[in-house]
């Protein structure tokens, strides 16, 4: 079995790049699932706060859903890493 990716390596790429960690974590239609939904709630939010609402306020539906998916792909990636790690021989 191959060794997979560290998960801290994946965390930070998801980081910079929203929808990579799951690409990493070999789950493309889940990342561009996230993007999309990024890129969905952050223009609802853009369009519908009001005038004196900060630029994080007025992106907080997207940037929300970039947090969930940098601790989906960090938990897949742990999970992976964790039960290769077991397997492994001692």
């Amino acid at each position: 079995m191959k060794q997979p990716l560290n998960p801290r390596l994946v965390l930070l790429v998801a980081t910079i790049l929203p929808g990579s960690g799951q690409v990493l974590n070999r789950q493309p239609i889940r990342g561009l699932t996230f993007v999309f939904f990024i890129i969905l709630l952050g223009a609802f939010t853009l369009k519908t706060a009001s005038p004196e609402v900060s630029l994080v306020g007025k992106l907080a539906g997207g940037l929300f859903v970039w947090a969930l998916a940098m601790m989906d792909a960090y938990k897949t990636a742990r999970v992976r890493f964790e039960v290769w790690r077991h397997a492994q021989p001692r």
